[in-house]
């Protein structure tokens, strides 16, 4: 029998200590073929959601999956996440939470039914710990760069506004 990843068991106890404690989880997710999501708030294929009890409907947190039903715009959208895809969660409030490796990476996503916008596009070690400048209202999924400016993006262009994450040893 192969053994069961400790990245969905970490998620689900990271959402939990959120929630016990007043903050609002978001998770930051890498965009690929396997991801549902409405395309229009992906950037760089990635994308930060807001996976607090009020900002979501029929939440499960899988093993496998993270699935839910959230408001974009005004529009009802069922999100699908795998768990290989999920890069890091963390606190709104104080951007405490974990980032994880990489697991998979795919094509082209699949769009939850909104308007689409073409996408230009093993096992990990252990996750660390990190802390995240905070993010904005990540259940429209976008991030705040209001506070700073816009951030440049990987390609130098200023177009920011993706939550960073800085290791914490």
């Amino acid at each position: 029998m192969q053994e069961i990843s400790t990245k969905p068991y970490l998620l689900r106890a990271l959402y939990e200590w959120c929630t016990d404690n007043g903050y609002t989880p978001h998770i930051a997710v890498r965009v690929d073929n396997q991801t549902r999501v409405p395309r229009q708030f992906v950037r760089d294929n990635e994308i930060v959601l807001n996976i607090s009890f009020e900002a979501t409907s029929q939440l499960q947190m899988g093993n496998e999956w993270i699935e839910f039903s959230a408001r974009f715009s005004g529009k009802s959208h069922k999100i699908e996440v795998p768990i290989a895809n999920i890069l890091a969660i963390y606190a709104r409030e104080n951007g405490q939470g974990m980032a994880f490796p990489v697991e998979s990476a795919g094509g082209e996503a699949q769009d939850s039914g909104a308007d689409a916008v073409p996408a230009d596009e093993a096992d990990a070690p252990a996750p660390r710990a990190v802390e995240s400048s905070p993010a904005g209202d990540a259940a429209a999924a976008k991030t705040d760069s209001a506070a700073t400016g816009p951030q440049p993006d990987d390609d130098g262009s200023k177009g920011g506004g993706r939550a960073r994450l800085k290791i914490v040893k």
